[in-house]
């Protein structure tokens, strides 16, 4: 999630926990301690230049749910050992405060497609529970609005109350985005089944700033087909839209270590093309057809061979000057997609 999510999470987390006495210190402490876990890309930078490595290995050590606890408890020890005083006058209220901010961070990150390592140094594929977007103004306000009353508040008991509320509030929309999530991918289900695609790996995510309209891509053996679908508008069967992917070439490069590294990243939910001679991977996850966030060229054709290449990232065309209107074009179409069906829903086409 962004950073403004995050610090809010931590900081209500912390003051309903800390002694009243404390909550402005606790504020404080928790905002910063769930920012650090996003600090490891400070420190990844230092030993690469990568972009490959700069995606994948980003919510990893930093984000584990291994290693978040000893480092709260080292933290807290610390300021138990050298600090002021107040983490030694309540030392069991503070351990679970500077723990569970440090903790939340990844769990809310989970929420989100990118991918959070949770478990790591293990390696299962990272966790995208994908029901939110990383920028959700429904989720966030509350907590920022319980940090507010708690900073000014301070030990009377009306802000604990608006930090409790903040709290179940924020909770309970993401408790919402499962349920809305879980609707999209029925109609999914359905609609791919009666495309002869009811085993396709797909998956759910919700469009930007919202959990009404939502996106669904599967996987097919020439491509991928991509629907989307507004809980508000959309009452009907769900269609989708084929599209190619060079699964020949992909396939060929399986054994190239970034392409390696990138199926097990985001689950091979991938757009291979050959540009130029060399091969660009699109992660589907994040963007929208047929522009993507992350492009990545990692391996160039030689006699016939996929051999690989230093990784170059290649920015989205809605990025390069000249083309900043293209993001705010569609940013409308997708509010109105929220509340409008399309007038001509095309026919489900499928790339297999």
């Amino acid at each position: 999630m962004d950073s403004l999510s995050q610090i809010v999470l931590g900081g209500a987390i912390a003051a309903a926990i800390a002694p009243a006495a404390h909550r402005r210190a606790a504020l404080l402490a928790g905002a910063a301690l769930a920012t650090l876990p996003d600090l490891d890309g400070l420190l990844i930078k230092a030993f690469t230049d990568n972009p490959v490595s700069l995606m994948t290995v980003h919510r990893s050590f930093s984000h584990s749910l291994f290693v978040l606890p000893l480092l709260g408890t080292l933290i807290w020890w610390l300021y138990k050992r050298f600090g002021h005083g107040r983490v030694a006058a309540a030392p069991g209220r503070w351990w679970w405060a500077m723990v569970l901010a440090l903790v939340t961070h990844p769990l809310l990150d989970a929420f989100t497609v990118y991918g959070t390592q949770l478990w790591w140094p293990f390696m299962p594929p990272p966790t995208m529970w994908s029901s939110v977007f990383i920028i959700d103004p429904l989720y966030t306000i509350w907590l920022l609005i319980g940090c507010a009353v708690a900073w000014f508040a301070r030990a009377r008991p009306v802000a604990q109350r608006a930090l409790v509320l903040g709290l179940v509030l924020s909770t309970g929309y993401l408790g919402w985005s499962l349920v809305a999530k879980a609707q999209v991918d029925r109609a999914a289900d359905q609609a791919l089944a009666s495309m002869g695609l009811a085993d396709a790996p797909r998956f759910s995510v919700p469009m930007p700033f919202n959990t009404l309209l939502w996106r669904v891509v599967a996987m097919t053996p020439q491509g991928y087909v991509v629907g989307d679908r507004s809980l508000w508008a959309d009452h009907g069967p769900m269609r989708f839209q084929g599209y190619p992917s060079n699964v020949q070439a992909l396939r060929q490069a399986a054994d190239v270590p970034a392409v390696r590294r990138l199926q097990w990243f985001n689950h091979g939910f991938m757009r291979a093309q050959v540009q130029d001679g060399e091969l660009v991977l699109s992660d589907l996850r994040m963007g929208l057809e047929p522009d993507y966030n992350f492009n990545f060229a990692v391996a160039a054709e030689h006699d016939g061979q996929w051999q690989a290449i230093a990784p170059q990232q290649q920015r989205p065309s809605y990025r390069e000057a000249g083309n900043r209107g293209v993001l705010k074009q569609r940013l409308a179409q997708m509010w109105q997609r929220i509340w409008q069906a399309p007038e001509h829903t095309p026919t489900a086409v499928s790339t297999q």
